[in-house]
């Protein structure tokens, strides 16, 4: 095993705390028994066994491929149709089940010290454009404004823990299309308090930003921060600006706004700061105002702006989730829910080890060496170990009929 291509070697922190070594074998190791651990799949005949089939979906999301393209250049796999046939029936039956699974997954090697204090939570809301038809019921997707060519979704939504640049995924759920955002946001809070964590603060998408999610989170008693939504008549002639519109036209600063809706309402406190940034076109200088909505939240317009910049790092790990995605024409949504949560099992272990094993310093103090293990280095780790374990050395190849 070449040493510059599949291990990495520091001084300074290790699992003796004195130097650290870790392995390509290690890492397939742990990514493999995070999802046996779950129950997700289980043994589907005496080839197909959960193992076998776990490696081949690995190794079909290491390379951001098909899973019929992932066992196509595996001597020792089963074919693909087996592979999904052993998918369908071994997976639980209904989503609730498997969602807790996948979540059991996500969260199996989280740190025990991360339930001593309070963490600020990112909300987010994640739309995958879908072109076909749905598998049983139209409630299976989402119907949302125009894009890339569609109005249909596979909605998801995600919690992820903000630590120090670490972004940790705690919950995925599946959003059907009758769920609201209280529901979901419910189901979510919910998983993470089952984990022991405790909320400092929650930072949403704008997807949250209604009377209902408002009332809930001010019921639970949970301080958050989100960008608003512009809702109201735009300003005429003796015709004043209603809604959230008259507080654009404010000067920097706090102000305090009741959101109704039917005869319930809400009160909450709206930051109006500034940001200034480069035209693309031109390269001139641009200033845009900035609204967020905030309840038990205290700073200045440029603190609240700062920190809710936090909350982008959650964009980062979708922009990664792409990256160990599974490719599929699957209508079963139980499949896509799978092949979403597997590529972020796969970004919260490469997580786990810099947290683990290559961040230096003290609990207090932790500095992160990202270089030393990019995400694609270790996804071409798992698929170097499966391809030794799952192929004969044989050269790949293509036959067909003249």
């Amino acid at each position: 095993m070449t040493c510059g291509q599949r291990v990495i070697s520091k001084e300074g922190a290790m699992r003796s705390r004195a130097c650290c070594s870790i392995q390509s074998g290690e890492v397939h190791t742990w990514a493999l028994d995070w999802l046996v651990q779950a129950k997700l799949v289980a043994d589907h005949g005496w080839k197909c066994t959960a193992a076998v089939v776990l490696n081949v979906v690995l190794r079909a999301a290491a390379r951001s491929i098909s899973i019929s393209a992932a066992g196509r250049d595996l001597a020792r796999a089963p074919s693909d149709q087996a592979v999904m046939t052993a998918l369908e029936e071994g997976l639980p039956k209904t989503l609730s089940v498997l969602e807790g699974r996948l979540n059991d997954a996500l969260t199996g090697a989280l740190p025990r010290r991360w339930r001593r204090r309070k963490w600020q939570i990112a909300i987010d809301w994640h739309l995958t454009p879908y072109y076909g038809q749905p598998y049983r019921s139209r409630n299976e997707l989402y119907y949302g404004k125009p894009r890339q060519g569609t109005k249909q979704f596979h909605a998801y939504a995600s919690a992820c823990l903000i630590d120090h640049g670490e972004r940790y995924t705690l919950a995925l759920s599946w959003v059907r299309r009758h769920e609201s955002t209280v529901v979901v946001l419910r189901r979510l809070l919910t998983r993470i308090r089952q984990l022991g964590l405790r909320i400092r603060r929650v930072l949403l998408d704008r997807a949250f930003f209604n009377v209902s999610v408002v009332e809930f989170l001010q019921h639970e008693e949970l301080p958050f921060l989100m960008p608003v939504v512009l809702r109201g008549r735009r300003p005429k002639k003796r015709r004043p600006a209603t809604g959230l519109r008259w507080i654009k036209r404010q000067p920097a600063g706090w102000y305090q706004h009741t959101m109704k809706s039917g005869k319930r309402q809400v009160t909450v406190r709206v930051s109006v700061g500034y940001r200034t940034h480069k035209n693309r076109k031109d390269g001139k200088q641009v200033q845009q105002k900035l609204l967020f909505a905030a309840w038990r939240t205290n700073g200045s317009p440029t603190q609240i702006r700062a920190n809710y910049r936090k909350r982008f790092g959650i964009e980062t790990s979708f922009r990664q989730l792409r990256q160990a995605r599974i490719h599929t024409c699957t209508r079963q949504p139980r499949l896509r829910l799978l092949f979403v949560a597997l590529a972020l099992v796969l970004r919260n272990l490469w997580v786990w080890i810099h947290h683990t094993y290559l961040a230096e310093g003290d609990k207090n103090n932790r500095t992160l060496h990202l270089e030393r293990l990019r995400f694609k280095r270790m996804l071409d780790w798992i698929i170097h170990e499966i391809q030794t374990l799952m192929h004969d050395g044989s050269r790949p190849y293509t036959a067909w009929k003249p």
